[in-house]
């Protein structure tokens, strides 16, 4: 089985390419339990409900034109796409592409310590499903 290591992924946010201003990255699918179990069972049944996503990030701050602050600020409280490779190249079975649009509704223009890169963790929801690609 082939082993992956992350390094070379790539994610454009409103159509901006910001991969090498983010250190990590999470999409985080999930779908609400829904318990079905009737009476006369022995045993609680479920099925899926509705999906809940997110996706988290954490920059690396850059107040230049054209960079994460510039790109991120204007989109505060609106909608906007999020498109994830996990490696930059073709997409293909291998190498899927998902895109979602989320709801920036978590900023930190400054965060940090002394001394410290400035850096900002962010977690957006998903507003409505995500699409996989496969080419």
């Amino acid at each position: 089985m082939a082993r992956v290591v992350l390094t070379n992924p790539n994610i454009t946010i409103n159509s901006v390419d910001l991969t090498t201003f983010i250190a990590k990255v999470e999409l985080d699918m999930g779908a609400d339990e829904v318990e079905t179990t009737a009476f006369g069972s022995t045993a609680k049944t479920r099925v899926g409900g509705l999906q809940d996503h997110s996706i988290s990030l954490t920059f690396h701050q850059d107040w230049a034109t054209s960079s994460v602050e510039q790109t991120i600020y204007p989109l505060f409280n609106t909608t906007t796409n999020v498109v994830i490779k996990n490696q930059s190249a073709t997409t293909t079975t291998t190498n899927p592409t998902y895109t979602a649009t989320v709801l920036v509704n978590d900023w930190k223009p400054v965060a940090g310590n002394v001394g410290d890169l400035v850096t900002v963790d962010v977690t957006w929801p998903v507003t409505g499903a995500i699409t996989k690609a496969n080419s």
